[in-house]
């Protein structure tokens, strides 16, 4: 057995733990390293899309309905940044006291704005009305969003009417921004 080995070896472990420690090493690899970014910290430097940058529909679901209880709101990047939507529009029909409430399951990545790059299109659901008394409602307005909760991104939004007259009344809905048109509709089409 050769112990001459050892005590070199022992010696070359401390004299590289004295030098790393001793000269902060580990201190100044993370100060200076690479650090990663969370996609919600990414996604925080985009701004909030507004009203100047994005193009506003709103179409009847099924097309071929007869009534217009299930509409489709579609909004599209014209601009030539991306642009960040927040949670859900803020939607309010005709002369109507309120917004839409949301429909909170839709949902499907809780706290994260959805992206859109130039030219991309975002979706989400209107359900008009259910069973109860209807009011005529011959505009749309939809508001956006900010980045915090309780603030808006622009000015309200005069969306175009599918029809010339909805029917509206207390029990509408809306779902929240997705990039998945069959998605937002899920939510409302069964009811």
């Amino acid at each position: 057995m050769n112990s001459k080995p050892l005590p070199v070896r022992r010696v070359a472990v401390a004299a590289g733990l004295v030098l790393a420690l001793g000269c902060g090493v580990s201190a100044q690899a993370s100060a200076i390293g690479p650090r990663t970014v969370n996609a919600k910290d990414a996604k925080a430097t985009i701004a909030a899309c507004s009203q100047k940058v994005l193009g506003v529909s709103a179409t009847k679901e099924p097309a071929d309905s007869k009534d217009a209880r299930h509409l489709l709101l579609t909004v599209q990047n014209a601009g030539d940044k991306k642009c960040n939507l927040y949670r859900y529009p803020l939607v309010r029909l005709g002369a109507g006291r309120n917004t839409a409430p949301v429909i909170k399951e839709s949902d499907a990545t809780p706290g994260v704005p959805v992206t859109l790059a130039p030219g991309q299109e975002a979706y989400a659901a209107l359900l008009v009305n259910g069973p109860m008394d209807v009011y005529e409602a011959k505009s749309i307005t939809l508001s956006l969003q900010g980045s915090q909760s309780g603030s808006t991104a622009g000015k309200p939004i005069d969306v175009p009417m599918p029809v010339p007259t909805l029917y509206a009344n207390d029990f509408q809905r809306v779902t929240y921004w997705t990039t998945a048109s069959g998605l937002a509709l899920r939510f409302i089409m069964s009811q």
